[in-house]
């Protein structure tokens, strides 16, 4: 079980401005909007603010540091304690950080009563290798959820309105007394009859049967930046699914999927290739050509080049997301050793191989040294 108190940094006996500090600035460095989807961050944030929504809560924090995470699943009544998911976790974030929303590009608002949001939807889109080299912009068309024309997202018949609810009073919450293990606590919840909203509805729209929302399709545009590989991720916020009566947009979030190219293989912002030579080439020197992600380049292979050797050409490779600077293509020699041979081939051949006699020596210690790097052994 991890130590929450390390998790984020802080000391046993912290007080809740140490803690609060503490996260906002983690969750800052390691929201998944600020880090382009990367798996280490988003798997972080996660962390951060599980260990901040237990030690920011009293009863949870008592709990915790008396009993562990034990202590926690004794406390959480019949749903049983668990570990935060990303949604969760940025929902935690949006509560209790509101007005920092600027910093990711939204409005984040806290928790509360009325309309509540639209799901998030998850797209998927396919690119090149040379497309995610240089950056496109794609239009996609998706089916989602739009507000209703007939009664303009409201959800009842035109000519009526909606009331407020009975059971909560119009607050779309309700407050239960409870006795636990650790003694009486009030849990707040939202409102079972109008599911936290405050409003109830007597003439449901028939249209769309009271959710204010009808399925319909949507065009957005997407930018994406240079640079992206797979499993990265964008977030376009409002562009999701309606809330329902009148409520607001969830998300859209797209996450890219880059073709492998055969040609190369890629860590990070860098290339690799290899490219075959004939034996005058290698021995002599000769101006070889080399794949690009675009085209092709063109490469001084020096006289006396041995077959595996690395070159690199700086600042060829693919561009760093939403930073300065360009990846290098790195280039690996082969000797290519032809399978059949004619009869003039032959004949150099075996004059050259009167001119130089095989010679076996062994290798020194610095070239294998050499070859290991430059074969990532």
């Amino acid at each position: 079980m991890a130590d929450y108190y390390a998790t984020l940094g802080v000391d046993r006996t912290a007080s809740d401005d140490d803690i609060k500090k503490a996260y906002r600035r983690l969750a800052m460095q390691y929201h998944p909007d600020k880090n382009n989807g990367i798996k280490e961050a988003e798997e972080k944030f996660k962390d951060i603010t599980e260990a901040y929504d237990v030690l920011r809560d009293a009863q949870k924090r008592a709990a915790y540091d008396r009993y562990g995470e034990e202590g926690l699943r004794r406390g959480a009544g019949a749903g049983g304690f668990h570990h935060v998911d990303l949604s969760e976790a940025l929902n935690i974030f949006m509560r209790d950080f509101a007005g920092f929303g600027d910093v990711f590009g939204n409005a984040a608002g806290g928790a509360q009563s009325g309309p509540r949001p639209g799901g998030d939807v998850k797209v998927t889109i396919p690119l090149t290798l040379a497309q995610a080299a240089t950056g496109i912009e794609r239009t996609i068309t998706m089916k989602l959820l739009e507000t209703c024309d007939k009664c303009s997202g409201v959800g009842a018949e035109p000519g009526t309105k909606p009331t407020k609810c009975g059971t909560c009073g119009g607050t779309g919450e309700v407050r239960r007394a409870q006795r636990s293990f650790f003694g009486q606590f009030v849990s707040v919840a939202p409102c079972p009859t109008c599911g936290g909203e405050g409003v109830a509805i007597a003439s449901p729209c028939k249209k769309c049967k009271g959710e204010g929302r009808v399925r319909g399709e949507r065009q957005v545009t997407v930018k994406i930046p240079p640079g992206v590989s797979t499993g990265q991720y964008m977030t376009l916020r409002g562009q999701g699914n309606v809330g329902p009566r009148g409520g607001p947009r969830g998300d859209v979030l797209v996450l890219f999927e880059v073709e492998d190219d055969p040609r190369f293989e890629r860590e990070g912002e860098d290339l690799y290739t290899e490219i075959l030579c004939t034996y005058p080439q290698l021995a002599l020197g000769a101006d070889v050509e080399v794949p690009a992600v675009t085209g092709t380049l063109s490469l001084r292979v020096p006289a006396g080049t041995q077959s595996g050797q690395l070159f690199t050409l700086r600042g060829r490779g693919l561009p760093r997301v939403n930073a300065s600077g360009i990846g290098d293509l790195h280039v690996r020699v082969q000797l290519w050793t032809p399978t059949e041979v004619n009869a003039e081939e032959k004949k150099l051949l075996e004059q050259l191989a009167a001119l130089r006699p095989n010679i076996q020596q062994p290798r020194n210690k610095s070239f294998w040294s050499k070859m290991k790097d430059a074969l990532g052994a």
